[in-house]
């Protein structure tokens, strides 16, 4: 099987049925959660299996952005910019999602969608940074110029991914900790082996679904360019 029919066909179908199973779990499989007074949790809490799997998967989007910038400075090669550009379109969806997952949660916890604390500050920084990389993308016409200043932009605004994982451990913050002290605003961790169980596979299941679509997007960026230069040769 080519690799084209794999990310086409195969991957695609397999990222839908985890995510299928993933959201199964979430609504079916998982126990009911209790507050530290012993109070059951209305079903707000499930919301957090999806935050916290986007939050990484918007991670790995902007780490691959990081990569292949380095890897198109370093050898040159086209192809890197294409995935580059195709990984932070995506990045930037998961981005916009955790934020919008994040108040959800956030005010059925706490009572508010939206305060200035570190995680949410640092989370939202991350996405502009990303807005802006895709607008420079768009302002430059020259190829090659476009390719290198995007590079170097998804190289220096990688630093705003370890500063959102890290901003809770650095400064004092309502949010929960991501790892070690994940919890629902109740003070409950994830104990347990469904808790963690069904995390876990929302995880791979996000994680899935970013590569499929980027992977399609990679394809066409591929097949916009061969046109491009068809027509360029026609010319």
């Amino acid at each position: 099987m080519s690799d084209r029919s794999f990310t086409g066909k195969v991957l695609p179908l397999v990222a839908a049925a985890i995510m299928l199973l993933a959201i199964g779990m979430i609504f079916f499989y998982l126990p009911e959660m209790k507050g530290e007074s012993g109070e059951v949790l209305d079903s707000s809490f499930r919301i957090f299996y999806f935050h916290m799997p986007v939050a990484i998967t918007s991670y790995l989007a902007f780490t691959v952005v990081f990569i292949s910038s380095i890897l198109y400075l370093r050898n040159g090669e086209y192809k890197w910019d294409i995935v580059s550009r195709s990984a932070a379109e995506v990045g930037v969806v998961f981005a916009f999602l955790v934020l919008v997952t994040g108040s959800i949660w956030a005010k059925a916890t706490w009572g508010w969608y939206w305060i200035w604390e570190p995680r949410l500050t640092t989370s939202l920084a991350l996405f502009l940074v990303y807005v802006a990389y895709l607008l420079l993308r768009q302002a430059v016409d020259a190829p090659d110029k476009k390719a290198r200043l995007a590079s170097v932009f998804g190289i220096l605004g990688f630093v705003s991914v370890p500063l959102s994982f890290l901003s809770i451990r650095l400064w004092r913050s309502a949010h929960p900790l991501m790892f070690g002290d994940a919890s629902y605003g109740s003070g409950g961790g994830l104990e347990g082996t469904s808790l963690q169980l069904t995390l876990l596979v929302n995880i791979i299941a996000f994680i899935l679904v970013f590569a499929a679509i980027t992977s399609y997007k990679i394809g066409n960026e591929k097949l916009e360019e061969e046109a491009n230069a068809l027509r360029s040769s026609l010319r």
